[in-house]
């Protein structure tokens, strides 16, 4: 398992490499140029020129694609071009928000969605089944940002039940840190547990009719013993994969909760950055995301060989 471990490790720095390069090609090559931000309407050619200098954005492509990757090799993602503050600093700022709703989301929905989907399997073609699936499929059509706005508006606004701006560290106060979170996740929660509730019972389905399982109810195995202790099991390893995938959804949904519930993480700190063309900050946030699902996907396989052995590569 070290071993394995080990060279998917290793299998993960081309992956980077890759990644580190298309980052800094996309954001080079399109159009807009960022110095005339910084200089201002009334900058003339030479202040134009200094500032391109100080950034070294008159250097040819590939030279400056050298020096970027091996700051960040050495853990330096560079200074925004617009506060003069390390990357890595402003990234250190706003992550706790972030990573914080990305895992009351990713626990939530697992909570919610694997019970929902092996009830609905279960009870399949019943009223129940056809509830949920008619809320999965509601769910993952309707984007987050207008659910968010939607309870949003209903919850927060006409009600005043909990906040709709704003983010408390758990440090200032569990609940009411929990009370700027609710929301957003629930509006976060709404694709993804469709997608693992829509998994759960379509692999669940398949499992209850394999022989296996005829085999126990025969022999007189009570159905909740079959459900959690047989089907259930078997479930695990495409859970796990739609879970895993689903991280590349959860992250670019934060991206858009954030910016409607005005909390103060990543998803902010990028559409900043975005709009203001700060090319350190989105090259700094798009290579930690990409590292993050790598590592998620490792994670993945892991679990694999963990729920079952045969599984090799």
């Amino acid at each position: 398992m070290l071993a394995y471990t080990a060279r998917r490790l290793l299998l993960t720095l081309p992956v980077m490499l890759v990644v580190a390069f298309f980052v800094f090609s996309l954001l080079n090559l399109t159009p807009g140029d960022p110095v005339i931000l910084l200089a201002g309407e009334d900058a003339t050619a030479q202040d134009i020129a200094r500032i391109r200098a100080s950034l070294s954005l008159d250097q040819p492509f590939f030279f400056r694609f050298a020096q970027w990757l091996w700051r960040v090799v050495q853990g330096d993602l560079g200074e925004s071009i617009f506060t003069g503050l390390s990357v890595s600093h402003m990234i250190g700022q706003h992550l706790t928000p972030t990573i914080t709703l990305m895992l009351m989301t990713l626990v939530s929905s697992m909570l919610i969605a694997i019970p929902l989907g092996a009830l609905a399997a279960w009870f399949r073609n019943g009223a129940f089944d056809r509830l949920v699936v008619m809320l999965t499929v509601v769910s993952f059509s309707i984007p987050s940002f207008v659910i968010g706005y939607l309870i949003a508006w209903i919850v927060g606004i006409k009600f005043g039940l909990l906040p709709v701006q704003g983010y408390i560290p758990f440090s200032e106060g569990f609940w009411a840190s929990l009370r700027t979170l609710i929301l957003p996740t629930v509006a976060l929660c709404s694709a993804y547990v469709a997608l693992i509730t829509r998994i759960t019972r379509a692999t669940l389905l398949e499992t209850l009719t394999q022989d296996y399982i005829r085999t126990a109810r025969a022999k007189g195995v009570s159905d909740e013993t079959v459900l959690f202790r047989h089907a259930l099991k078997n479930v695990a390893v495409p859970v796990i994969t739609v879970i895993g995938s689903g991280v590349a959804l959860l992250i670019g949904g934060a991206v858009i909760t954030e910016t409607v519930f005005s909390i103060p993480g990543i998803g902010r700190l990028t559409v900043d950055a975005i709009l203001r063309r700060d090319y350190p900050i989105i090259q700094g946030v798009i290579l930690m995301f990409s590292f993050m699902y790598v590592l998620v996907n490792l994670g993945v396989d892991l679990l694999y060989r963990i729920f079952d052995p045969r599984i090799k590569y």
